[in-house]
């Protein structure tokens, strides 16, 4: 799926501008004047537009994923014990929701429990996982 505004806008605008910069900067290297201090400069920040928009597309996957494996611990609480898992999400943190996504059905009721009364850091929670159930899938 495009999101046209960052792919067919703000990604070529910053490869173009980076490739000009660069070119220009190229031909007045070596000089010191206003000329070769400028095309620098609008290189570098060309350069590092065009890192930050690259990454920006990483964050949103790991952004989605995060809301995913939220959904997938839901659903298998909802599995497990029959009853939904929102009353009890304000108390957990995204953290510790995170890991539990590790463990198995039939552990996993005590562990938000125990998650909850006892404020578990998700080491914590990971170590105390019996039926681990690793996750490949991971961006």
């Amino acid at each position: 799926m495009y999101y046209p505004w960052h792919h067919f806008v703000l990604l070529p605008a910053a490869f173009i501008l980076a490739a000009y910069g660069v070119r220009r900067y190229v031909d007045v290297a070596g000089n010191d004047s206003e000329d070769s201090r400028l095309w620098f400069t609008v290189a570098a920040l060309a350069v590092v537009s065009l890192g930050v928009l690259l990454m920006l597309r990483q964050h949103y996957a790991l952004t989605l994923q995060d809301r995913l494996i939220r959904l997938e611990v839901r659903q298998q609480y909802f599995e497990a014990t029959g009853q939904s898992l929102r009353p009890l999400e304000d108390q957990l943190t995204l953290a510790q929701i995170l890991s539990l996504r590790f463990a198995g059905d039939a552990e996993l009721p005590a562990l938000v429990q125990a998650s909850i009364r006892e404020k578990l850091s998700p080491k914590d929670i990971q170590a105390r996982i019996q039926d681990f159930h690793f996750d490949h899938m991971r961006v």
